[in-house]
């Protein structure tokens, strides 16, 4: 069997059944979760935490932080954190599926709080750049070897310029994160989608974008400045049915992740290597550049090395 990279998800929020947002978490549960997902190629991830206060979030951080003390195969997987939220958009159909009542100002004192219970290993950062004082809290975090990402955000251009000049470089879930209906032209996804300067992440489970999307988005970024995530929550690798992501109670079902009676996305039901696939077939370029943009490329981003696995041959 042909040796390939192992996949890297940077935005994994639950798998298999398991809840990475419940502050029960236990380590056997994690441990299952994370053997799923190495199952399905994925050695490496960011395990994401989403918003939340800061009370519950510093305890998570720290929690997950035992056990990969306590075990190596969950510390290798695990290589770090994805924080989304708190310092994003309240505003609703921005803050998707995250709780308003916790989105707060971005403010040094306590992400250092965050960053202290994670034992340093918040790699990535989503925000939003229109709150007061962003560019220099982006700055300052920057600094320190997090990577800024642009979400929830209703930011306007100015405001993207600030933050990039800042040090912003990502785009979280681009086409996600906003409301369902927006103004045709004058809206957050094509200001962010103009800025060559930012790599766009993007989610291809045909959910959160539809295929037609995910080629326009990929052709509209140059070369190089297009990632691949899931946006994995509990019911990826999992059945269709109820789950929960942290406070919030959702259905899977015909592949997509919702609150009853909500219009918003919560997470997905994608497996990676099914986004693979997906990716490939619906922009037309080679299963391996695909690949790439879910394992070597989100690997050189956040200077992480990639286990050589073995998948059988189609």
């Amino acid at each position: 069997m042909p040796l390939v990279p192992s996949l890297f998800d940077l935005q994994v929020n639950g798998y298999a059944g398991v809840d990475f947002q419940n502050i029960s978490l236990t380590q056997g549960d994690l441990r299952r979760a994370v053997d799923a997902l190495c199952a399905a190629q994925t050695h490496r991830i960011l395990l994401t935490f989403i918003t939340d206060d800061m009370d519950a979030l510093a305890h998570k951080f720290a929690q997950v932080e035992q056990y990969r003390a306590a075990d190596p195969v969950i510390a290798e997987t695990v290589c770090g954190y994805h924080l989304e939220g708190p310092f994003m958009s309240p505003e609703e159909g921005y803050r998707g599926a995250h709780p308003a009542e916790y989105m707060r100002p971005p403010d040094l004192a306590s992400f250092r709080r965050l960053q202290e219970s994670a034992g340093g290993n918040i790699r990535l950062l989503t925000l939003a750049p229109e709150w007061p004082g962003s560019p220099e809290f982006i700055a300052a975090v920057a600094a320190q070897g997090v990577v800024i990402s642009l979400g929830h955000t209703n930011a306007s251009e100015e405001q993207i310029d600030e933050a990039i000049r800042a040090g912003a470089t990502m785009i979280t879930h681009l086409g996600n994160g906003c409301p369902v209906t927006l103004p045709r032209h004058n809206n957050v996804i094509q200001r962010l989608l103009a800025r060559d300067e930012l790599t766009a992440c993007l989610i291809p489970d045909g959910a959160h974008l539809p295929h037609f999307t995910v080629r326009n988005f990929f052709r509209a970024k140059p070369r190089g400045k297009v990632l691949l995530t899931t946006d994995a929550m509990a019911a990826a690798g999992a059945p269709p049915g109820l789950y929960r992501i942290g406070r919030l109670e959702v259905e899977s079902r015909d592949g997509f992740v919702r609150a009853p009676g909500s219009a918003n996305l919560a997470g997905s039901c994608l497996a990676p290597p099914d986004g693979v696939a997906n990716a490939a077939k619906w922009i037309g370029i080679p299963e391996a550049e695909a690949r790439g943009m879910f394992s070597t490329a989100v690997a050189e981003r956040f200077g992480i090395r990639l286990p050589q696995i073995e998948i059988p041959k189609k």
